[in-house]
């Protein structure tokens, strides 16, 4: 870094809550030995530095530095050439050479907007997937004068209850808020003196740092956006996702894909086999196999977890084997792993008792210690490497917060948490610099830690644990698409109404292949018609229908790629809806151009312009129900 982009000085600062939301600003706060931040940092010493990144990214880094006790805060903020994004970490790390006065009340978001709209302010939110039916349903709340809306994680789980994405709007404008942090965050949005101030941070901070000492803030993502509406503005963010926190394994994106797995719990290494060949025999091509939990050494359960070593009576070749067959026939090898839960009698319960949060009866892997974390990199990355894994896939079936919680000192409230999730992401951070091509599936009792943090390291490959629905299956990409442009979900039935129910960036069947009855030319048309609807979902997303899980309803969206103009329809006529046809307005055409517009299940296509397409509207219809429409439309030459 050139000294010229050093500066030294006082900031200008506008104190927290203020409508000054860029770089300049000092959009964060919290207490420091019962004072508040906006009345110390003014006169502690400030530096700040400036570099390029890659991609188009700028990084500044602002650090404030108490003379009387040597705590240091660094905010490090990232802004972006080609999006209206900024996006910012807190750090606290102490240079003095006694224990700190108390640390407390940290939010690192702390800000205000819309001062002096005139209007209304509407806050877009979503519930997280609590494996419930509504998982991801999309919400709006009007905030009135008064109003203080508060959102959190729930157990320690960041996507548990409520999702962690927000899109405030307001006068035709609005912000984008999203918070990157794999444990128990908290948000509130109050309406004041005709502005809504936003605060978000780590639920609980109350500590002393100890000399040498360092811990983070959750990760801030804010987008503006106006002239436009709020659902533009989600896919702009979707691009962000895309072009930005999108994995890239080996540099190249997460493949989209159609995958499998046998689903036993319990698998055997002769069962996983005989099941591939199935698919074989029926020349179903398939991209993934993955082999779920239980290929370990469990007492007779999967949920028994701790011993993270093949189980040769089932594995006598180890897992070494299925994945020699996988690759052997042009797929890639997913794996499940569950390190952070430890149950009572499994070797690390029994030989690392001092790791766990819960000893010897078992309960959370401290990956804040560092000699559980270095065990545990070493562990997985050495079956990584001799099993043939291509894909890590990390389950959590436990909410931490309470082990957190219980090892935290009345001055050290907050720490147990932030170093065990420090340790989470330098896990998965470490595995990716030791394997370039490695990528990550997460899971957490389906997708209960979906924050921007996890997603910037991996994929939701299976979007919720409430799967076996097809209301709920629809019901759920309309909520998750605006905000996570790659998921995917599961399914077992074999009719053309649930295939096309559970269309995602990633999917995936659950069939027991042994059995040649099954409807093989189905779901090789699935499989053809999942991949040409994945050609588009990278692209724009846009419901057409409000969100339901009725079953008397009309639900439908677009996946629309601008650079192809082109795109496809998805619709769904429920099972009680006595309505046979439906009109549906297009968005993100060119209203001059004409359109080719054409049902997968029939013959003849159309032409309309963008406009009718828009304005008028799309007529789908069926007289069956429940009934499935794919409709594909390209823009002609």
């Amino acid at each position: 870094m050139d000294e010229s982009e050093v500066q030294y000085g006082v900031p200008p600062l506008s104190g927290p809550g203020s409508d000054a939301e860029g770089a300049d600003a000092c959009p964060f706060s919290f207490v420091y030995d019962g004072q508040p931040s906006e009345d110390l940092l003014p006169s502690w010493r400030y530096q700040e530095q400036s570099e390029a990144l890659s991609a188009g990214r700028r990084r500044r880094t602002q650090t404030f530095t108490d003379p009387r006790t040597g705590l240091e805060v660094r905010r490090v903020l990232v802004t972006y050439a080609d999006f209206p994004t900024i996006e910012w970490t807190l750090y606290f790390r102490h240079t003095g050479t006694a224990t700190t006065p108390i640390v407390e009340g940290i939010q690192a978001l702390d800000i205000r907007f819309g001062m002096g709209a005139k209007g209304g302010f509407l806050l877009h939110h979503n519930v997280g997937s609590p494996c419930q039916a509504n998982d991801y349903q999309p919400l709006e709340t009007p905030l009135e004068p008064g109003d203080a809306r508060r959102f959190a994680a729930a157990g320690g789980r960041p996507t548990n209850s409520d999702l962690s994405y927000f899109n405030l709007e307001w006068s035709g404008q609005g912000v984008i808020v999203a918070i990157g942090w794999p444990g128990q965050w908290a948000a509130t949005f109050a309406r004041q003196d005709r502005g809504v101030r936003l605060t978000a941070g780590q639920e609980t901070t109350h500590f002393r740092l100890h000399p040498g000492e360092e811990v983070r803030s959750p990760l801030i993502a804010l987008q503006r956006w106006q002239d436009g509406d709020w659902v533009q503005a989600q896919n702009v963010w979707r691009r962000w996702m895309l072009e930005h926190s999108l994995p890239r394994p080996a540099g190249q994106p997460v493949p989209l894909h159609y995958g499998s797995c046998f689903g036993n719990m319990q698998p055997f290494a002769t069962e996983e086999i005989a099941v591939i060949d199935g698919y074989l025999r029926e020349r179903i091509p398939l991209e993934f196999w993955f082999i779920d939990a239980g290929w370990y050494p469990g007492r007779g359960a999967w949920t028994n977890t701790g011993t993270w070593e093949v189980d040769e009576g089932r594995f006598p070749k180890g897992l070494r084997e299925v994945a020699d067959h996988v690759h052997a026939h042009g797929m890639k090898f997913v794996v499940w792993f569950e390190p952070e839960r430890v149950t009572s009698g499994s070797w690390l319960a029994e030989h690392r008792p001092e790791w766990v949060l819960g000893g010897r009866e078992g309960g959370l892997l401290n990956l804040g210690d560092p000699q559980a974390w270095a065990w545990t990199v070493e562990r997985i990355s050495g079956l990584l490497t001799s099993e043939g894994i291509d894909v890590y896939r990390q389950d959590f079936n436990m909410d931490p917060l309470s082990c957190w919680q219980q090892n935290d000192a009345e001055d050290r409230q907050g720490i147990t948490e932030i170093k065990h999730v420090t340790g989470y992401l330098a896990l998965w951070d470490e595995l990716l610099r030791r394997h370039p091509g490695l990528w990550i599936d997460t899971c957490a009792s389906g997708g209960r830690r979906n924050d921007l943090e996890t997603l910037r390291r991996s994929v939701p490959l299976l979007r919720s644990d409430f799967w076996n629905d097809t209301a709920s299956q629809q019901a759920q990409t309309m909520g998750i698409a605006p905000w996570m442009p790659y998921f995917g979900s599961g399914m077992v039935a074999s009719d053309l109404y649930w295939f096309r129910s559970c269309i995602c960036p990633a999917s995936r069947i659950g069939w027991d292949a042994r059995d040649a009855a099954l409807d093989y030319d189905l779901l090789r048309r699935m499989i053809d018609e999942c991949h040409a609807v994945q050609r588009y979902q990278m692209g724009d997303f846009y419901p057409l229908t409000p969100y339901s899980l009725a079953a008397d309803m009309w639900v439908a969206w677009q996946w629309h790629s601008p650079q192809e103009g082109a795109g496809v329809i998805q619709a769904f006529r429920r099972g009680d809806c006595p309505e046979e046809s439906i009109r549906l307005n297009l968005r993100g055409l060119d209203a001059a151009a004409r359109y080719t517009v054409r049902d997968a299940d029939e013959a003849a296509p159309v032409s309309m312009t963008g406009d009718e397409l828009h304005t008028a509207g799309l007529p789908v219809a069926s007289t069956q129900r429940p009934a499935a429409l794919l409709v594909w439309y390209e823009r002609e030459e």
